[in-house]
């Protein structure tokens, strides 16, 4: 698996509002208000032609199913990209190879926003972050992506 990949992204660390992209339409559209102070703390999109289904069900312990949404990816980047409905080629970060030579205040911000990005007031949390995997564990997981992608959609141009 390569350490390079494409992302579309949707919202940036700027947005006050959640975007996605409607599948129906191809188009980006509100998803919702960022329901709490929390703001993404690095783009955010998905890798295209990915798609999270049975293979990438088996990776996740614990879960019954995957979400049926193209794999979400988060860029951490160097200099501001104030723009969102791009789409950029995605590497390792300056010399990190491993989630674990980034920042600890990073990856401790990027936590917390999954952990409270679809928060709804008086509902109980429905998210909890599982820990941290590193290169060999996504490259397994992006790898099962594209494999679903190609068996639900019929391969890839």
């Amino acid at each position: 698996m390569p350490r390079i990949v494409n992302a579309y992204i949707e919202i940036t660390p700027f947005d006050l509002m959640k975007y996605e992209v409607d599948k129906a339409s191809g188009y980006l559209r509100v998803d919702r208000p960022q329901r709490t102070s929390s703001q993404p703390p690095s783009l955010y999109g998905f890798i295209p032609q990915t798609y999270c289904g049975e293979r990438v069900r088996r990776l996740a312990p614990g879960c019954e199913r995957g979400d049926g949404d193209p794999l979400d990816i988060c860029v951490i980047s160097e200099r501001p990209i104030n723009h969102s409905e791009v789409l950029l080629r995605a590497c390792v970060w300056g010399e990190a190879q491993e989630i674990d030579d980034l920042p600890p205040a990073l990856l401790e911000r990027i936590e917390h926003y999954f952990s409270t990005y679809k928060l709804v007031p008086g509902e109980p949390p429905n998210i909890s972050v599982a820990g941290r995997y590193g290169y060999e564990s996504a490259a397994q997981v992006i790898s099962a992506a594209m494999a679903d992608y190609a068996e639900m959609f019929g391969g890839m141009e």
